[in-house]
């Protein structure tokens, strides 16, 4: 019978080729230190109140201490009557950040990889990517200043066209979805563009130089080199995006809401903080955020493995 393991001096050769590769990258391990405690402490040890989605949480007795409820608070979402409104309304935020927006950051790189003066690209991309570590709050902020009725920049110069200068755009449901595309456009174009432009740069440049011998133009150039080259690339982000295709941005749909467009705007993020802080059902608000995170994760793998069989591109 053959033995299970490996032999004494393969164990012992292989533990010291590890310490010796370990030591060998000893600076790149420490530098990996700080991530992985952000992980356990920030990601991980909190999984642990998920068990909050199965327990009627007492104060006086805590997580575990707490009585079973099984499944009953995903069938009371499922049974309300908002938990279609609430999905509904998530998908297509969702899905206008995801599906339309996708473009956008990649045409933007395909621009930037075309500016040929070092100082304009150099002063476009610092200004394209300033708007990113603007909070949502500013950015809202700044929304309303300028769509404001009456003394708003925008109405102001609708009035002096002629028009009418009163429209409260924030109020009215039938602009929401203009507004929030646009605000999540000018806030996240620039930033994610910067790693289209790192896969752009990674291009052989001599497979330009051969299309060019070949008489290839530059929209022939950018089709058939570079989009085929950032392919992979495009492919692995859109995986990641579909793990929140069930989250769409608590802040700045939080922040945008009004009383005005509370059907278009009240989105499972929201509802889960409403339910959880604000009315203190912890564990039902924690049971509608686990199934969040469950549809995502299960999005991902089956995007994952379609993306596997059809263009050999995937994350694992």
């Amino acid at each position: 019978m053959e033995p299970s393991t490996l032999p004494m001096p393969k164990l012992k050769h292989h533990a010291s080729t590890l310490w010796k590769r370990i030591l060998l990258h000893r600076y790149l391990y420490l530098m990996l230190l700080p991530c992985i405690a952000f992980f356990i402490i920030f990601a991980y040890i909190p999984m642990g109140g998920l068990l909050l989605a199965f327990k009627e949480y007492k104060f006086n007795k805590g997580i575990l201490g707490s009585p079973w409820v099984g499944l009953q608070y995903f069938k009371t979402f499922f049974n309300s009557y908002q938990s279609t409104e609430l999905i509904k309304n998530t998908l297509i935020i969702s899905g206008m950040k995801l599906f339309i927006y996708l473009p956008f950051p990649i045409i933007l790189a395909l621009m930037f990889n075309e500016i040929r003066s070092r100082w304009f690209k150099n002063v476009s991309q610092s200004i394209l990517y300033l708007p990113h570590f603007l909070s949502w709050v500013v950015v809202v902020g700044l929304i309303q200043r300028i769509l404001a009725p009456d003394t708003g920049l925008f109405n102001q110069v609708v009035a002096d066209m002629g028009g009418d200068g009163s429209t409260f755009f924030m109020m009215e449901p039938k602009y929401f979805y203009q507004i929030m595309f646009g605000s999540h456009l000018w806030k996240s174009i620039g930033w994610d563009s910067i790693i289209y432009m790192a896969a752009i740069s990674g291009i052989n440049p001599d497979m330009y130089e051969a299309a060019k011998i070949d008489g290839a133009g530059k929209l022939r150039e950018i089709w058939s080199i570079t989009i085929p080259s950032i392919m992979p690339t495009i492919v692995i982000l859109f995986i990641l995006s579909l793990g929140n295709i069930l989250s769409a941005g608590f802040d700045q749909i939080y922040l945008l809401r009004t009383p005005g467009n509370m059907q278009l705007s009240d989105i499972l993020d929201t509802y889960i903080i409403r339910m959880g802080l604000q009315s203190g059902q912890y564990g039902y608000a924690t049971a509608v955020g686990m199934m969040q995170g469950l549809i995502g994760l299960v999005l991902v793998v089956i995007a994952n493995r379609i993306s596997r069989r059809v263009s050999e591109t995937s994350l694992w």
